[in-house]
């Protein structure tokens, strides 16, 4: 095993392969990930998605899910999709689904908490396993930020404007990170390093090939704004990383809203706007070993949390306590924290807040280096973990994210690769 080898009690717990019986107490026990996969990320508006449209990256994903994964595609009950900013998710979700080669007995649903959508869907399908409505069941987060830019809260009624927390909803993200930064003190400098070395881990890990397990090519047209021609190409990474980045060579950006103190926030020490999608394949344990699908990992479980929205970004330090004492475990038993790097400000606040190791917090980088599609993001982060942990012989991870409107969510997964 490449945890420990006598771990305490609470990760013995966590660690063990449970039978599929209801009243098990971990809230997770019966909810294994038998695949995973995302797309590359790429920049919204200049990437190698730009063109894609949403519904065209889910059929080339599910295709793959389907075709990889060796599933018959009668017996995958419901697909969620976690997005946030499609108007027409809903038609999106069941006509992608259909296109990808599932038969009309698959069905299909939407589900919106922001930034934390991805890791809603893996919740929801794994809550229906768990409740015995589905055995089979994906997990899709996704994001078209090139076709649809987030544009805020919109005009709301003079009630919420007249309320002091439900009025803060109106704050742009931007602003929110400025809050975080005013109220906690974190300097430009502690920004620009932790993004820094955001982008560092990043270019290690492409570099190094890390991440070719867990990204699947996408064969797409690219319309060359200039020109206007069309080409054919086949996006295979990540392409939001600027090599040789240093905390020195962002302390030189300006800041992006000098309208709000302290003002510390760059376009190189906040996440990139971006394409991308990932899924994940669930199902019960008994169900997995009866059709001899592998078992990448467990589903532990995950909770949410609120906050004041003005400092939605250090959702992640009340939401990863709150699961660890679920799972009985501690921070020191997590191998890998993956969390969402929204910004600089609420990535150095979560790190210091909640005493984290660096070398354990997002190893192959963060929204900061790769980007931050919104919907996409919460199944990304899973998909990047169990990857991980398989590189580094490891078992325990920890995802977690701030949400828009004040929230933080955070969960807990076991691989268990041999």
């Amino acid at each position: 095993m490449g945890h420990v080898s006598s771990p305490s009690g609470g990760t013995a717990k966590l660690l063990e392969k449970n039978a599929d019986d209801i009243d098990g107490n971990a809230p997770g026990t019966k909810q294994v990930i038998s695949f995973a996969l995302r797309t590359p990320l790429t920049k919204a508006k200049k990437g190698g998605l730009k063109d894609t449209a949403l519904e065209d990256l889910l059929i080339a994903l599910l295709t793959a899910v389907r075709e990889r994964s060796h599933i018959a595609p009668e017996l995958v009950e419901d697909v969620c999709l976690g997005n946030v900013l499609s108007p027409a998710q809903g038609f999106i979700a069941r006509s992608s689904v259909l296109a990808s080669g599932f038969p009309a007995g698959t069905a299909a649903s939407v589900t919106n908490r922001f930034c934390s959508s991805g890791l809603l869907a893996v919740q929801n399908i794994a809550n229906q396993i768990l409740a015995g409505s589905i055995d089979v069941g994906i997990a899709v987060g996704a994001e078209s930020m090139s076709s649809n830019p987030d544009n805020g809260a919109g005009t709301m009624s003079d009630k919420i404007m007249a309320h002091e927390l439900a009025s803060q909803n109106v704050m742009p993200m931007g602003q929110t990170s400025e809050e975080v930064a005013r109220q906690f003190r974190i300097s430009r400098e502690k920004m620009d390093g932790f993004a820094a070395d955001s982008f560092q881990k990043a270019e290690r890990a492409q570099r190094e090939g890390w991440c070719v397990d867990e990204i699947l090519p996408v064969a797409v047209t690219v319309k060359d704004p200039k020109t206007g021609e069309v080409k054919e190409v086949v996006v295979s990474q990540d392409d939001g990383i600027r090599y040789g980045t240093t905390a020195q060579s962002l302390s030189k950006i300006r800041s992006a809203f000098p309208q709000w103190e302290p003002s510390h926030t760059t376009g190189g020490n906040a996440s990139q706007i971006t394409d991308g999608a990932a899924a994940l394949l669930l199902m019960k344990r008994s169900t997995a070993e009866r059709m001899g699908q592998p078992i990448l990992g467990k589903f532990y479980g995950a909770t949410v949390v609120g906050l004041e929205p003005r400092i939605m970004g250090i959702g992640p330090t009340i939401a990863i306590p709150k699961i660890l004492k679920k799972a009985g475990i501690d921070k020191g038993d997590v191998d890998i924290f993956e969390i969402n790097e929204a910004f600089a400000s609420m990535g150095v606040y979560c790190v210091e807040e909640l005493g984290l190791d660096p070398a354990k917090v997002n190893p192959r980088g963060g929204a900061i280096a790769l980007g931050h599609p919104l919907g996409c993001t919460g199944a990304r982060q899973v998909v990047t973990a169990l990857s991980e942990l398989r590189r580094q012989n490891k078992r325990i991870a920890v995802t977690s994210m701030c949400i828009g409107t004040g929230m933080g969510m955070a969960a807990i997964f076991v691989s268990e690769h041999t």
